[in-house]
């Protein structure tokens, strides 16, 4: 049964991945976005525009090629536990994405980004789009996800789109979060886990937005 969950969980991998592939093909049919000179998100590709709830963000790379990671995101070696490195497959049947599957998400308008890590993190800067849900409250505010509420807990069966990220691979708190809605009877195929999170975000240069209350 493990296998099976593990092999179906890669098939769903695979296939996200392929919308990474084409993502770079259809932005550049994009008007505005990117054939001149500049460090590019992907070949050909220099900016892409997605909608948040506080207006349009244009996500680019940082341009100078001298620039480094935030000195916060540069540790190799936190304490293990609680900064253990986590598993590429978080749970049988959660795709884990990276970042050009992460930027379709929120071009296509597809579900909710969640930035699954604690408020003080979040005010400290998150990705465009990302609503904060710390992993600590997931379970009482999936309604915000689309569950509603039942007798004994929700019913998420016109659940949201959800994809979820936090501090880094060594981060737990996205993937805290997300075993909790499974839990709670989230499906696994609406969930996505961007496990590179706001280490490998940063580490790309790509933009970042002040986080909200």
């Amino acid at each position: 049964m493990r296998n099976h969950g593990w092999r179906a969980n890669r098939m769903r991998a695979m296939a996200t991945g392929l919308v990474g592939a084409w993502l770079a093909i259809w932005l550049l049919a994009v008007p505005g976005v990117g054939m001149a000179d500049g460090v590019a998100i992907t070949e050909g590709v220099l900016a892409v525009e997605v909608e948040t709830a506080s207006g349009p963000v244009t996500i680019t790379r940082v341009q100078d090629p001298a620039s480094t990671i935030d000195p916060d995101f540069a540790k190799t070696s936190r304490a293990c536990p609680p900064f253990c490195i986590q598993p590429e497959v978080v749970a049988p049947g959660v795709a884990t994405v990276g970042e050009l599957e992460l930027i379709d998400f929120l071009k296509q308008k597809k579900g909710v980004l969640v930035d699954a890590r604690t408020q003080d993190w979040h005010l400290r800067g998150t990705l465009p789009g990302a609503v904060n849900i710390p992993y600590t409250e997931i379970v009482g505010r999936l309604g915000e996800l689309g569950c509603t509420r039942k007798d004994s807990g929700w019913n998420c069966a016109q659940s949201r789109l959800t994809l979820l990220f936090c501090n880094g691979p060594w981060c737990e708190q996205s993937p805290s979060a997300i075993r909790a809605m499974l839990k709670e009877g989230f499906p696994a195929e609406r969930i996505f886990y961007y496990r590179g999170g706001v280490q490998a975000w940063k580490s790309f240069g790509l933009t970042m937005v002040e986080g909200s209350f």
